[in-house]
């Protein structure tokens, strides 16, 4: 209230908008959770590369679509993010709020590896 919010991140991608890029063919998507996480429900044509092991090098080529980060709700892609950063590694930025998000707003979780 009174100018006192704190601004939203533009690298900050709502649920919806991830979703329409994925559904567009503009954007892969790279989960920075544990494997035993990302088994239990990811982002169906999401790439797991974990947090405790991560490296901007390891990100795949995006061939000209946007690469975005998520993890469970967003504090690790957020660390992610600035890892690549400070590496120059180009990525477009992180589901706000990650996959719980992703699935409180209905969109679909795809089970196993």
């Amino acid at each position: 209230m009174f100018g006192f919010r704190k601004a939203q991140d533009p690298r900050d991608i709502s649920p919806a908008a991830l979703a329409a890029m994925v559904e567009a063919g503009e954007a892969i998507i790279v989960d920075v959770r544990e494997p035993h996480e990302f088994v239990a429900g990811h982002i169906p044509g999401a790439v797991n590369l974990p947090l405790s092991g991560f490296s901007p090098a390891q990100l795949p080529d995006a061939g000209g679509r946007k690469l975005v980060l998520n993890c469970a709700a967003g504090g690790r892609s957020a660390r992610a993010l600035a890892a690549c950063e400070a590496a120059r590694a180009s990525v477009d930025g992180h589901l706000a709020g990650g996959i719980g998000a992703w699935a409180a707003s209905g969109l679909p979780v795809e089970r196993g590896a």
